[in-house]
């Protein structure tokens, strides 16, 4: 039988090679322990609200299922509605597991707007953790008492609230209640929607909305001391791209159907079709898990699969109910698809609210 020995010798290198590869690999990820080290998770916001909530429930479920079960500590580093904390973290080059970074919409609608005072990237970010989000508006008892379904009798009244900026998550509400025919006029510049909460309850504001964490751990108390009536949620999205009714609040209306019920309100047009797409934006995928772009494979897989194991806990759901609601929590390739639809909007869509912030608060983006 013929030899070959230059085939033979090359054959036997790849599988050298192969097999050094697979060790390689292997070592390098068993190198992630994260034993005796602490984690910090920064958010850009204060500790009153949502994104805290959201934060505070997944650390010390992360540090159980971390290799090395390190310390992991909530950050804040709030100011100019997330967008320091950002531009912060963005250079950052900590990418040896130790770091991550919580956004949420009102970091994302900037990104999106073109702000000038971004300079993040989310392309730059590793996404681990894609967590969808609802979000719910309230009103005093004296005014809730007037709401029946349609905003007809609350358009003559004079509407304060406390808004973290024009660009930032809170303009899905703002365009909400135009198209309603509200006068709702925002105080900008709140620190986060736990401010905004805060306005409320001293009576600074007489209406107000805050995500599902937030509205589940501070408002309901509120609406179960009378104190506070629900009006409507945003809404989840079906897998047709409908939007239904929130899962974990079925029994309140949505802005589509009180929308559909108010004299005047449209949800067909442009205005309908921007609502929709920053809505898409900023809720279905409104808070994400980032580790710096700096982070090897072998630490994002690391968090990928750190995040499986939480979700996949028994007792998650019953766990996450009153904190977190009813909504999906992805990671790997389900949470990079959310990312993409959280950081991207159409052309129409953004065209029309850079208009009508210019038109309504004289705001002007690049």
């Amino acid at each position: 039988m013929p030899v070959f020995p230059k085939f033979a010798t090359r054959v036997a290198a790849g599988l050298l090679a192969g097999v050094a590869a697979v060790s390689l690999n292997s070592a390098a990820s068993a190198e992630v322990d994260l034993s005796g080290k602490t984690v910090e998770f920064v958010i850009p916001f204060s500790e009153s609200g949502g994104s805290a909530s959201w934060a505070n429930f997944f650390a010390p479920l992360l540090s159980e299922a971390l290799p090395g079960n390190p310390t992991v500590v909530v950050r804040y580093r709030p100011g100019a509605g997330s967008t320091k904390g950002a531009n912060w973290f963005q250079r950052q080059d900590n990418g040896d597991g130790t770091l991550i970074f919580g956004s949420s919409g009102s970091t994302q609608f900037p990104y999106l707007l073109d702000d000038p005072r971004v300079s993040y990237e989310y392309n730059d970010w590793k996404v681990v953790l894609a967590s969808g989000v609802g979000g719910v508006a309230y009103l005093p008892p004296e005014i809730g008492a007037k709401f029946d379904g349609d905003a007809d009798d609350l358009k003559e009244i004079d509407f304060i609230w406390g808004s973290q900026g024009a660009t930032r998550l809170d303009l899905v509400p703002n365009l909400a209640w135009k198209m309603l025919g509200m006068k709702v006029e925002p105080v900008f510049g709140i620190e986060g929607r736990g401010a905004g909460r805060l306005m409320f309850e001293r009576g600074e504001a007489n209406i107000d909305y805050q995500t599902s964490p937030a509205y589940l751990k501070s408002v309901v108390p509120m609406v179960e001391a009378g104190r506070a009536v629900p009006m409507m949620t945003w809404g989840s999205l079906d897998d047709d791209g409908n939007i239904v009714r929130d899962p974990t609040f079925p029994e309140i209306p949505t802005f589509k159907e009180v929308c559909e019920a108010t004299a005047g309100c449209e949800t067909s047009g442009d205005a309908w079709d921007a609502w929709k797409a920053f809505f898409i934006a900023g809720f279905p995928a409104q808070k994400m898990v980032f580790l710096p772009g700096t982070a090897s494979d072998e630490v994002v897989k690391t968090y990928e699969a750190a995040f499986k194991k939480i979700l996949s806990r028994p007792d998650f759901k019953e766990l996450s109910a009153t904190t977190l609601g009813a909504y999906p929590q992805k990671t790997g390739a389900a949470a990079e698809k959310a990312k993409s639809l959280a950081t991207n909007v159409p052309k129409e869509a953004k065209t029309y609210v850079i208009n009508w912030l210019k038109d309504d608060y004289g705001v002007t983006l690049k």
